[in-house]
């Protein structure tokens, strides 16, 4: 299943420890929050050398990263988190002082598919990688999780002491991978932090998620797919937000810690899709917004709600400051432009997932 892959651009070949104040590993930082995170490291960080490892699977696109690629503070590689020689070689050479993991498979209706797949990658990969950087002593590890390792909730409003119930194959390998990393901090105080955010938006997001999904939909004139009642509810946080959350916790966020990045701003599905119709088609006629909406058979399990508090983060100093309407718009124009970032955006706009994109275990 792993394949060594090597590529690298950007700067080449190791570069002396003394030439940068710090050298931090970004993990799939070709795909959608961590390609913004690396941009905002690149840019306000010049002493910094930002180093992006990613598999370039299916839904990462190096077109996010255009804006830094020539810059002298970064750094890109081809390669697999599940491949331990190397991940160990990519340590001892490149001299990381500090992680941010992103990489994962993310799509919650393919995990129900690729279980196995999910497993392999989110939680021995996220050992694969605990392993070397504990043994290169880094000074801080960012396990980048998700509110959905919480399970479903219809009142209670989730803090970082609540218990974890994941419902779906995604959130339970996420949950398993946090326990690995949580018990690093136990045995060795290994310097690990654990975030857990919304649901994210914004330009860079590869159109298999709501958002972008129901965007390229209409703006191909076809109808919004929605699955089971439309009811479920969901908190969307703008991308630039969920970027400062990262940079205030790369300084300011405690070893052993978690911390919820979250939003009160609520949506339920149907009333997303009648927005982006509104806001595409130019309609409020209730009728006309129907015919653009298309309901299909849910998946097996969806969570109504993921209410979190996110206090502990606003103690840090961050808040989320971008309104809906502004991200909403931003992220629509981006998407004319640019739907085609990646080989088969096309495969990403049917009602329940292609499984092609993967590989199986099995595989040579």
């Amino acid at each position: 299943r792993c394949r060594k892959a090597r590529t690298m651009s950007g700067r080449t070949g190791p570069v002396a420890p003394s030439v940068f104040e710090k050298r931090l590993l970004v993990t799939g930082g070709a795909g959608f929050i961590a390609s913004h995170v690396v941009v905002s490291l690149v840019k306000n960080y010049p002493n910094y050398l930002i180093i992006n490892l990613d598999k370039l699977d299916y839904c990462a696109s190096l077109k996010n990263l255009e804006t830094v690629s020539g810059k002298e503070n970064y750094k890109f590689i081809q390669g697999d988190i599940c491949e331990p020689d190397f991940i160990k070689q990519l340590f001892e050479t490149e001299k990381i002082d500090i992680v941010l993991h992103f990489a994962a498979l993310t799509h919650v209706d393919l995990s129900f598919w690729h279980a196995l797949e999910f497993t392999y990658v989110n939680v021995y990969g996220t050992n694969v990688l605990l392993a070397a950087a504990h043994e290169a002593n880094v000074e801080k590890f960012v396990y980048v999780s998700t509110d959905e390792v919480y399970g479903g909730s219809t009142g209670e409003e989730f803090d970082e002491s609540s218990p974890k119930h994941p419902t779906n194959p995604y959130a339970s390998s996420k949950a398993a991978a946090e326990c690995f990393v949580q018990s690093y901090w136990e045995r060795y105080q290994f310097p690990a932090v654990i975030t857990r955010s919304s649901n994210v938006y914004g330009p860079h997001q590869y159109p298999e998620k709501v958002i972008p999904k129901f965007i390229s939909l209409l703006q191909q004139n076809r109808k919004c797919c929605i699955h089971g009642s439309g009811l479920q509810r969901r908190n969307f946080l703008y991308a630039t937000d969920v970027v400062e959350a990262f940079l205030t916790v790369l300084k300011e966020g405690k070893p052993g810690e978690i911390y919820n990045i979250g939003t009160n701003f609520e949506m339920s599905i149907a009333q997303l899709a009648k927005e982006l119709i509104h806001l595409i088609k130019k309609t409020s006629s209730e009728s006309e917004m129907e015919h653009w909406m298309d309901y299909v058979k849910d998946r097996p399990t969806n969570d109504l709600r993921y209410p979190m508090n996110s206090e502990k983060m606003h103690d840090l100093g961050w808040r989320p400051k971008v309104p809906w309407k502004e991200g909403i718009k931003k992220t629509i124009e981006w998407y004319k432009e640019n739907f085609h970032n990646w080989k088969n955006s096309e495969k990403a706009l049917e009602p329940f997932p292609v499984t092609e994109p993967f590989a199986q275990l099995s595989d040579p």
